[in-house]
């Protein structure tokens, strides 16, 4: 029987939020074809404006709904499961960062349950982020690999990986906005040390940054022949690469990914 609504979302966190947005401005998914259970107020007034229908619970998003969008804390997942009553979403997509989806299939007793484990990182708030996604469970039906791609592709580049990998997915592209903010922050203190002033130095780091990301993803150059190549313009980078090799910046970036992949797979293990 055809459901009532397209997409449900249990939870209305910040990556699910992101997505609400990303799917209703974008017009991939009219507001009248999505339904939201959240019992936090002010979260679902987040999302309200977009003309989102409001569920009495998540049992009737999990009847009523083809696809089910998850947001919870990883640390409620059990409450969340057991508030559904007793059944489960055939189509389930999971942005619940830790969770395994054969976890979200045991708790629900059911081998008919298709797992959608996805890592949406924090730019997917203005339509520019990456999502790690293990799509395989549906890999028997491509109508529902493309919606599931497309409703990410409404808030940035989606990355099709086995589950194997997300914990590597969840170091790099999941934490990663973390290590690029430190990094502009670094930068921006580094210029008002040396004359400019914050907004100029924002400026000048921001727009670096941004430049150099898209030179990267145009040029068909190793990124080695661009580092070669940005330090041969006026012989101060080279200075920098020096000091960034003597304190083994690189080395210092492993470690901090390694970190992340480490807890993550911490998380993933309880």
């Amino acid at each position: 029987m055809k459901k009532q609504f397209k997409l449900g979302v249990i939870g209305c966190g910040f990556s699910a939020q992101s997505i609400l947005k990303g799917v209703v401005l974008s017009d991939f998914i009219h507001e009248k074809k999505i339904i939201v259970s959240e019992d936090i107020d002010e979260a679902f007034g987040n999302v309200e404006f977009l003309g989102v229908r409001r569920a009495p619970d998540n049992r009737f998003v999990i009847e009523n709904s083809e696809y089910v969008l998850l947001d919870v804390k990883a640390q409620k997942i059990d409450e969340a499961l057991k508030s559904f009553g007793g059944i489960a979403p055939s189509k389930l997509i999971s942005v619940v960062s830790g969770v395994r989806k054969n976890v979200l299939k045991n708790a629900l007793g059911t081998g008919a349950v298709n797992v959608a484990r996805c890592l949406p990182n924090l730019p997917c708030s203005i339509g520019s982020g990456v999502i790690g996604i293990d799509m395989s469970d549906f890999n028997n039906n491509t109508d529902d690999i493309e919606f599931i791609s497309n409703v990410f592709n409404c808030v940035g580049t989606v990355l099709s990986v086995d589950e194997s990998k997300m914990d590597a997915v969840s170091g790099l592209g999941y934490s990663g906005p973390v290590y690029a903010l430190m990094f502009i922050d670094s930068l921006t203190d580094a210029g008002v040390e040396n004359g400019l002033s914050k907004n100029e130095a924002k400026i000048l780091a921001v727009q670096t940054l941004m430049g150099v990301a898209e030179m990267v993803e145009r040029d068909e150059q190793t990124l080695f022949e661009l580092v070669k190549l940005a330090c041969t313009h006026g012989g101060t980078a080279i200075e920098a690469v020096k000091v960034f090799e003597d304190k083994n910046f690189r080395g210092i970036i492993g470690e901090a990914v390694s970190a992340c992949v480490k807890r993550s797979k911490e998380l993933s293990d309880k």
